[in-house]
């Protein structure tokens, strides 16, 4: 279960670092965006 876990997070990390992942909608009012996926 820990190993599961681990690269769960790992996973999301990879795609943080990559810009997978969508703004959320507390900032979007003032960050660009490029459908979902910040634009800068």
């Amino acid at each position: 279960m820990e190993i599961a876990m681990l690269v769960f997070f790992v996973l999301l990390l990879i795609a943080s670092v990559t810009g997978l992942t969508a703004d959320s909608h507390d900032s979007a009012d003032w960050k660009p965006t490029d459908g979902g996926r910040r634009a800068v």
